[in-house]
């Protein structure tokens, strides 16, 4: 294990301004932190409401969008929700559809088969889904389309229109020739929106423009923000603005929420009430997954749309089924991938990067394998499954997660000659290559990681928001600190730090990895937990400790607990 360097954050010029009079001083110094230095921003941020939300017409084509939907609407018209196998994509679908169902319209829906058909309009889904009869005259794509021109312009040729609700960037060709493209990229502003964002504000406009009989507007739109809260969570979009307020509502509803899916999910994955962003990030997210990653993404829209508590039951158990899979198969390939590793003579001292490829990895579980190794050796990181529907001559696709400091999106067009195609996001991207390229990429993407960064900025890090004595972690401190939620990309959680800490006995291990701690500073003492350290060989005590807390609930008592991240001798 490389030595993790622990940064502590620097007050920023007149820390602790912000003034707050139900908050401890410590909570002034985060929001300080964050930039908030006006008490507007500060009860904005603190306390967002739903009267806040912007108008939806703001967002590019929404009229264009609205006006054809409601066209096929008072036509009767086939209408067809396409869209991704991801949690984004799936409760988009959901939302979507069950609109459509309150304006008497039975939406077929279609979400593609990962394994067969790849991801959004390829050809092969779209040949599955107009088999179908009666074909769709109006198409309404969802986490997808934006990059599909050629497949529009086809779908046109047909007689089919085509909408896209979308956040991704599009393609070479520029806007594809849909009917409507309302997706934030291709305007100023929303750009942090996922698609189930755009899709809630698809369904404002139209129930701003028509009422629907018998239907509460309001109420209904308040109802989805679970969904919507889940799928924001889920696509690790930055929770600011709009975001931050839809995810802190969608996570009030969702823990007393009305969906039968989600109900049956947050018991079967033993979630306790009080729903946080990494309940959906480490319970509720990886199940809906699963369902996508292992080619049956039907099974997830089944659970969130289920009429009933027995089938969305029915369909959860379906979904933890699916996950325990993924997991296996999770275990088999990272056995497998360490196996490659010592065959290779990997130095984890030296070498920069990881790239490993195999005919027998699942594809749908590469880029948790790529996010595993990554965490694990502190590496740059592709995983490359040869196992595709094409995989007779020889093409793989595979996916790549990176570490602070390193850019993929620079990486792969340094490393272009190695490829077929690849793209993606700094810290999260995809390739497509050959066999015989594996070698050839691997060595070029290591020579860009060395040519292009330092050691200290390969090397881990640890970012730490603030120092706080134990005895300031009360009850009373964490429901303050809650005001901070919901934690995500763009507002991550706090990393705290005590010094001078001492272990009042040996640590308990929990689990297979896990470790049990009982920490005293001073007179004052706490249990915390280290998951994945009982393998950690800890340092002789006095300790400097960084950690976490959240709250805990078990059998109805509330606890606060600590949640290691790191230990070091105290300097």
């Amino acid at each position: 294990m490389q030595e993790t360097k622990w940064i502590v954050a620097e007050l920023p010029d007149g820390a602790g301004s912000v003034k707050d009079g139900d908050l401890p001083p410590i909570l002034h110094v985060l929001l300080s932190q964050r930039g908030f230095d006006e008490d507007d921003q500060l009860e904005c941020f603190l306390r967002p409401r739903l009267r806040g939300l912007r108008d939806p017409f703001e967002l590019p084509e929404m009229d264009l969008a609205v006006r054809r939907i409601l066209e096929a609407v008072d036509a009767g018209e086939r209408i067809c929700v396409f869209g991704d196998y991801d949690v984004d994509g799936i409760t988009s679908v959901a939302i979507l559809s069950g609109l459509f169902s309150a304006y008497g319209v039975e939406a077929q829906t279609f979400i593609p088969i990962r394994g067969k058909e790849g991801y959004g309009l390829s050809d092969v889904a779209i040949e599955r889904c107009l088999a179908v009869e009666p074909k769709p005259s109006l198409l309404v794509t969802v986490d997808c389309g934006t990059a599909s021109g050629k497949q529009i312009e086809r779908l046109a040729e047909e007689g089919i229109d085509v909408i896209v609700a979308d956040h991704h960037e599009t393609g070479e060709g520029g806007r594809p020739p849909a009917v409507a493209v309302v997706n934030p990229k291709l305007g100023d502003d929303y750009g942090y929106l996922c698609s189930a964002g755009v899709v809630f504000k698809l369904a404002h406009a139209l129930l701003r423009t028509r009422q629907i009989e018998g239907v509460d507007s309001k109420l209904w739109l308040k109802e989805i923000l679970d969904m919507v809260a889940v799928a924001t969570v889920a696509d690790i979009v930055p929770l600011v603005e709009e975001n931050r307020l839809l995810v802190r509502h969608g996570l009030q509803r969702l823990s007393q929420t009305s969906n039968h899916g989600l109900r049956a999910l947050m018991e079967v994955s033993g979630m306790n009430g009080h729903a946080t962003s990494s309940d959906v990030g480490f319970r509720i997210g990886p199940r809906i997954n699963a369902a996508g990653r292992m080619d049956a993404p039907d099974d997830a829209l089944k659970a969130l749309m289920a009429d009933s508590a027995d089938e969305a039951d029915r369909m959860a158990r379906r979904l933890d089924d699916h996950n325990r899979d993924r997991q296996r198969i999770e275990r088999e390939m990272h056995d497998q991938a360490r196996a490659e590793l010592a065959r290779q003579g990997f130095d984890e001292a030296s070498d920069p990067v990881i790239v490993l490829g195999s005919r027998d990895w699942h594809p749908g579980v590469v880029g948790i394998l790529a996010s595993r190794l990554m965490r694990q050796y502190h590496k740059p990181t592709f995983v490359i499954s040869f196992n595709q529907p094409d995989g007779e001559d020889g093409l793989g696709k595979g996916s790549g997660r990176s570490i602070t400091g390193v850019s993929l999106v620079k990486a792969i067009e340094a490393c272009r000659s190695a490829l077929e195609s690849g793209g993606g996001h700094h810290m999260a991207a995809g390739i497509s290559l050959r066999e015989d390229q594996l070698e050839e990429f691997r060595a070029a993407f290591g020579d860009y990681v060395l040519n292009n960064t330092s050691p200290e900025d390969r090397g881990p890090i640890l970012n730490i928001d603030a120092e706080v004595p134990l005895e300031e972690l009360s009850l009373g401190f964490l429901s303050s600190y809650e005001l901070l939620q919901p934690f995500g990309s763009g507002n991550p959680q706090p990393v705290f730090m005590s010094r001078g800490v001492w272990p009042t006995e040996s640590p308990r291990q929990v689990g297979t990895n896990h470790m049990r701690l009982s920490l005293r500073q001073g007179i004052q003492e706490k249990d915390a937990i280290y998951f994945g350290g009982w393998e950690r060989d800890l340092p002789d005590p006095p300790w400097d400790v960084a950690f976490t807390i959240d709250r805990n609930v078990f059998r109805g008592r509330v606890s606060l607990q600590v949640s290691v991240k790191d230990i070091r001798r105290a300097e």
